[in-house]
């Protein structure tokens, strides 16, 4: 897989002026995938680093109550994905007008600096406004996918961008673990300026290695009538639907997250190893998603998206519902790493299919939209969970996910005819 992406060869093909934005940085494609991989691993490194002493941190800063903790603790942890979410569209927009890699340097520039401020809190108040402002300036992970999937040949684009999401996901599992000993050797608040400055590093990749050919005059101008892609109402419905899939894919990974020490303690684990066990559950989702992310996003490419997406969906809620049959942690493990396996291509799918949707001009913004829907799904996956884990059982968690999988699913596989009917194409037409 490394020899296939360092092969950064040049594409046969005559570049001129007025050739399209991908054309022009089919030379780099490649190239800037590897660092948009090694960016988006480090930002998410450093951002999911903070879990296993978020609660210790904030007992530092005054919080004194077991129940304030927790509360505090979980809007510290969600205050950076809320600011992801708003900002996303926006720096979309801006990556439209101005180019994809001043973004990455921005974003990259601006998380060092906050980052490193986290580390000089002196209150909770003031660690919850970091927390926001790094995801209101941050988003390399978004600004990544942006450039990956407007760089990427169409025929490449979903194998580019599962590759992609094996960064963010890797980033998630090495983060919590580099949390849970780098305190130890620097300090809670030391272990910020290092994740700062892994960024920092970052940064300079991208300033340094990341290029780009965009021309404001053909790349952010108005599309012509013979150019522009028909926004009928079928069209229509079919974005809406991918964004609220983006928003699933989220949702359906984290609506057990909240509650799930407590599932594993009602399967027997000792109260001295639920710590260690659930966080092992938590990490066999993400990384039965890096096992397969490329290869069902380049399965995307020969068969289409939104087979993938149907399919992964359907998968999904199938492997679902026995977890809420388990016996045993190593059962519910099992479980969640074939879910995070099924899942792993509805992400890249979804993106791929998106992009095909919107002219050059608008892809920046339209993908930040479908960032904004997948933190979305961070934030009401937990708080659906929840909330069922609470008025109706644990286990009823896992059949009404499965049963919003399958729903999703159907309104993918109906939009998608009722698009193909008013096109008169078929699928795999309109993904190319």
């Amino acid at each position: 897989m490394s020899a296939q992406i360092a092969s950064n060869q040049l594409v046969p093909v005559a570049i001129t002026a007025r050739s399209s934005y991908a054309e022009r940085n089919a030379p780099y494609w490649k190239r800037n995938l590897v660092i948009g991989v090694f960016g988006s691993f480090t930002t998410l490194v450093s951002l999911s680093m903070l879990l296993p002493f978020l609660p210790l941190y904030v007992e530092q800063l005054g919080v004194s109550s077991h129940s304030a903790i927790v509360q505090w603790s979980g809007v510290a942890f969600g205050a950076t994905f809320f600011g992801t979410a708003i900002t996303a569209p926006l720096w979309g927009h801006l990556a439209d007008r101005y180019g994809r890699k001043p973004m990455l340097v921005r974003a990259a520039i601006g998380m060092a600096i906050v980052m490193s401020l986290i580390g000089t809190a002196h209150s909770i108040t003031e660690l919850v406004l970091l927390r926001l402002l790094a995801g209101l300036v941050g988003g390399y992970a978004s600004s990544s996918m942006v450039m990956v999937s407007t760089q990427a040949p169409r025929e490449r684009a979903g194998w580019a961008l599962g590759i992609l999401s094996i960064g963010t996901l890797s980033g998630s599992l090495v983060g919590p673990l580099a949390g849970g000993f780098l305190p130890g050797l620097v300090g809670i608040r030391g272990t910020f300026f290092v994740g700062g400055a892994v960024i920092a590093v970052a940064a300079l990749a991208t300033i340094l290695f990341v290029r780009e050919d965009f021309d404001r005059r053909l790349d952010a101008r108005q599309p012509t009538h013979g150019e522009a892609i028909p926004t009928s109402p079928a069209n229509r419905w079919l974005v809406v639907t991918l964004l609220t899939t983006a928003m699933m894919v989220l949702l359906a990974n984290m609506s057990i997250e909240p509650i799930i020490t407590i599932y594993i303690n009602q399967l027997g684990v000792p109260h001295d190893h639920l710590a260690r066990m659930a966080g092992v559950v938590m990490a066999t989702s993400a990384f039965g998603s890096m096992l397969t992310s490329a290869r069902l996003g380049a399965l995307a490419d020969r068969v289409g998206s939104n087979k993938v997406i149907v399919g992964s969906l359907l998968i999904t809620a199938i492997i679902m519902l026995p977890q809420a049959f388990v016996t045993s942690w190593w059962q519910l493990a099992l479980l969640r790493g074939l879910m995070g396996m099924s899942m792993a291509g509805l992400l890249p799918a979804v993106a791929k299919r998106v992009r095909a949707m919107v002219h050059e001009h608008r892809a920046g913004k339209t993908l930040g939209y479908l960032q904004s829907s997948q933190f979305a799904g961070q934030v009401i996956g937990p708080l659906m969970g929840g909330q069922i884990g609470a008025w109706a059982g644990l286990r009823d968690v896992f059949f009404v996910t499965a049963a919003l999988l399958g729903l999703c699913a159907w309104l993918n596989l109906k939009v998608a005819n009722q698009q193909n009917q008013a096109s008169g194409s078929s699928e795999p037409a309109v993904q190319s």
